[in-house]
């Protein structure tokens, strides 16, 4: 019975000893689990804007290409975006699925390499031009109809009217060579008349770069018969030449009289 007594008294002191302190651990580790429960409640919301951060980092390059298209290709056509309406370079791309990169006068560079070019039209394809005096920034169309090889009809956007959209629209090649290097394009209103002339690079075509440019090999045609040049746009350098023959004329035979008015003689005759 002592040992018994001696056992339980031992027992009793260690419980007595272990009690305040396992009492004051609890509400610790209690509180630290608050604490803990706290920290990820308030971590939880700075990880879920991250991630949405995150996500609208992701969607914002897109968001400023697209700002930078419109500010690069709204140079292109004076801005015609802000009024509506849609510039050649994006109208081009949509129509003929040929995606170049660049302005328009940079498109028949940009293809190299990418898509097939050359000098015969195509339903289809898209007409650089070059840029100049009067189109800083070039212009591409789409090719919509092939008549002959000096006629194509067109089937482009911010030319008769800022932003809009023109179809079928006549274009002449009125280069010597019959090459398409210098164009005019039909006036508004389907009047038959037609503008200045226009320097061009030559055509895109929606089939891969093979290193080869599709030339223009045949006589080439005749040219139709067009109202007056309002005005060439083509470097001096590439103008026609043209010649005209200046002949000196010599002066005439003159006839001297007398005082009575008979003829006295022929002065230059035979010369």
């Amino acid at each position: 019975m002592r040992n018994g007594s001696a056992k339980h008294l031992i027992f009793g002191t260690i419980f007595a000893v272990c009690c305040p302190l396992l009492s004051a651990a609890l509400p610790s580790q209690a509180q630290a689990s608050q604490t803990t429960s706290h920290a990820a409640s308030k971590r939880a919301p700075t990880a879920h804007l991250a991630q949405a951060r995150s996500s609208k980092t992701a969607i914002r390059p897109t968001a400023s290409h697209s700002q930078h298209g419109r500010a690069v290709h709204g140079r292109q056509v004076a801005r015609a975006s802000k009024g509506g309406g849609i510039s050649c370079v994006p109208y081009a791309r949509n129509v003929s699925g040929i995606r170049v990169a660049g302005n328009a006068w940079q498109w028949w560079d940009n293809a190299e390499g990418v898509y097939a070019r050359g000098r015969v039209p195509e339903p289809g394809s898209v007409l650089a031009f070059r840029a100049n005096g009067r189109m800083s920034l070039g212009h591409v169309a789409v090719v919509s109809r092939v008549i002959n090889a000096r006629e194509i009809e067109i089937n482009h956007a911010n030319w008769a009217s800022r932003g809009g959209v023109s179809r079928g629209v006549p274009v002449v090649d009125v280069s010597e060579a019959n090459n398409w290097s210098a164009v005019r394009v039909g006036l508004a209103h389907n009047s038959g008349d037609f503008g200045s002339v226009y320097p061009t690079y030559g055509f895109i075509y929606d089939r891969p770069d093979n290193g080869v440019m599709v030339a223009h090999n045949a006589r080439p045609a005749p040219t139709p018969q067009l109202n007056p040049i309002p005005s060439d746009l083509r470097p001096v350098a590439e103008r026609p030449w043209r010649t005209y023959e200046e002949v000196a004329e010599a002066p005439g035979p003159r006839v001297t009289r007398t005082s009575s008015g008979r003829v006295a003689g022929v002065v230059g005759a035979g010369q």
